[in-house]
């Protein structure tokens, strides 16, 4: 699959033949409903940055709670909450540039 605006699925990896690109792994936790409206809008915003994102879903309030998730759905990168709330595009796109820039300062 792998196309822009679409809901991700538990374990795609977004720009997964891109090996040159760095490699996140990202949880959101929250209820079906608002992590499937998440994940697509998160496709479509990032899609043409130049890295990798492993999808994983998790469901269960106990095991978000234990994270410190507190809003649904929450965005986990690399086990630090990175976005909460059903945020905009353009607010997912940002948030993952200056991540990218963060990981390569040099860029």
């Amino acid at each position: 699959m792998n196309e822009a605006c679409h809901i991700m699925s538990h374990g795609e990896i977004l720009n997964e033949g891109k090996h040159q690109y760095p490699l996140f792994h990202a949880v959101l936790y929250g209820d079906r409903v608002s992590t499937a409206k998440f994940s697509k809008r998160l496709s479509c915003a990032i899609k043409h940055l130049p890295l990798s994102v492993k999808f994983t879903y998790e469901h269960n309030t106990l095991k978000a709670v234990g994270k410190g998730v507190t809003k649904d759905p929450t965005l986990v990168l690399n086990g630090k909450i990175f976005l909460e709330g059903l945020v905009q595009a353009e607010v997912i796109t940002e948030a993952f540039e200056k991540q990218l820039k963060n990981e390569m300062p040099s860029c």
